[in-house]
């Protein structure tokens, strides 16, 4: 866990739009030998998640959001060098927001844990068109594939898409997550077979490792 003052002076300097100081706070933590999934999960994810409360409550604007967004994004770059020094095992996986979806920053960390863990990832990032998914996978032949939604109003896509990849892949597995499965997503996909909900970092490092 992260310590609170810390934490709480990187959330404020986030929210300010203060990159330098959340550059600085970040390199910080690498060369006082925070691994990358700490980071991720105690600072990038757990501020994002709150900065997305304030905009949900109208503490902070849209704006506000999205260059807190876009900081977190180019600060996941300074940690690029640990994430792809790793040899690899020789298995893929393609991680995707399904259509609709605009938010990719738990999926780009999800295609980076599994680089960790030595597979090769395919991130195509957000609002992937099932179609042109479905091309993809056809393409590589990953191992996996993951799905995130983080809007519980799209979660029609999801299950759009979890549907027409298993009738185009009769044995291709698939995971799932974000935000909105906090919302009742869980419970919309529970019915589908061969599903895997992954609700944490933690949890698919636990399960690729």
């Amino acid at each position: 866990m992260h310590e609170n003052k810390a934490y709480t002076n990187y959330l404020n300097a986030l929210i300010n739009g203060d990159k330098d100081f959340c550059t600085l706070f970040i390199q910080n933590k690498i060369e006082q030998g925070a691994d990358v999934k700490t980071i991720y999960v105690d600072y990038f994810q757990e501020s994002l998640y709150e900065i997305g409360k304030l905009w949900e409550n109208n503490k902070i604007s849209v704006a506000t959001e999205h260059l807190a967004t876009s900081i977190t994004e180019r600060l996941m770059l300074i940690l690029y060098p640990q994430i792809f020094s790793e040899s690899k095992n020789g298995k893929n996986v393609i991680i995707a927001c399904v259509a609709n979806e605009l938010h990719q920053v738990g999926a780009k960390m999800v295609a980076d844990i599994f680089e960790l863990n030595q597979w090769n990832s395919y991130f195509i990032g957000s609002n992937t068109p099932v179609n042109d998914l479905i091309k993809f996978v056809d393409e590589k032949k990953p191992d996996m594939v993951g799905l995130s939604l983080s809007i519980y109003f799209n979660i029609n896509y999801l299950v759009q898409a979890i549907n027409i990849l298993q009738d185009n892949f009769k044995n291709i597995e698939l995971i799932v997550g974000g935000q909105a499965f906090k919302h009742g997503g869980e419970q919309a996909i529970s019915r589908l077979k061969h599903v895997n909900y992954i609700d944490s970092l933690y949890a698919l490092e636990k399960m690729i490792s």
